[in-house]
């Protein structure tokens, strides 16, 4: 549980101590460059996982091929998470770089389509085509932002955000690295995990939009 709570408690340090809540003289420069570097997630989580080798493998007497082996087993899920997400990173990249997004935009609002059900329908098509949520959020977002005028309020944002949010999480399916991970960690198959992830996830995201528009009847 230490080796757990290492991590966090250095990524919440670094993030208090360096926010708003703490005046500069308050902690010595020195200390907050410190921080800001061990309290990076990717530095917390490396040194969690030198901590671990050390701690549960090499100090328990176990070899460095098994440890490797271990490591090694570990990255093969990981491996397909990453991959999915650094192409989605590149599918919205090519939309943003080439003005595909803007010209979407464009044709939508001049046929007189809610830019509520525009942004989720662009949210829903990346995240059936790609798989990753957060990818689609990104990309509906900067698709959608094109068509927003001056005079929107806070309200319409923010049934915008939750319009794109329920796009975003529709139809978790085999692109997507959530459905694997619901899919092993609670030992089905992917028959099953149709039938329970990815109806919920659908249901979800009906539900979510549903509210918004009627949300957006009302306020």
């Amino acid at each position: 549980m230490a080796i757990i709570g290492i991590p966090i408690a250095l990524i919440v340090s670094n993030t208090v101590l360096n926010s708003p809540l703490f005046a500069e003289d308050t902690i010595p420069v020195n200390i907050k460059n410190w921080l800001q570097m061990i309290g990076h997630p990717f530095s917390a989580l490396i040194i969690a996982n030198l901590i671990a080798w050390y701690l549960l493998g090499i100090k328990r007497g176990y070899h460095k091929e098994t440890l490797s082996k271990i490591t090694t087993k570990s990255m093969e899920a990981a491996g397909i998470i990453i991959l999915l997400t650094g192409a989605g990173g590149v599918f919205k990249q090519v939309l943003i770089n080439t003005g595909t997004g803007v010209m979407l935009a464009n044709y939508f609002a001049d046929k007189g389509i809610s830019i509520l059900f525009f942004a989720f329908l662009a949210a829903v098509v990346v995240r059936v085509l790609q798989g990753s949520s957060t990818v689609a959020m990104i990309t509906a977002a900067g698709i959608t932002a094109p068509l927003l005028a001056d005079t929107i309020t806070e309200i319409d944002k923010a049934l915008l955000v939750i319009a794109i949010a329920a796009g975003a999480s529709i139809m978790s399916h085999v692109n997507d690295s959530g459905f694997w991970l619901v899919s092993k960690y609670l030992n089905i198959d992917e028959k099953q995990t149709f039938k329970s992830w990815s109806v919920m996830t659908i249901l979800l995201s009906l539900v979510g939009f549903t509210s918004v528009m009627i949300l957006s009847l009302i306020v």
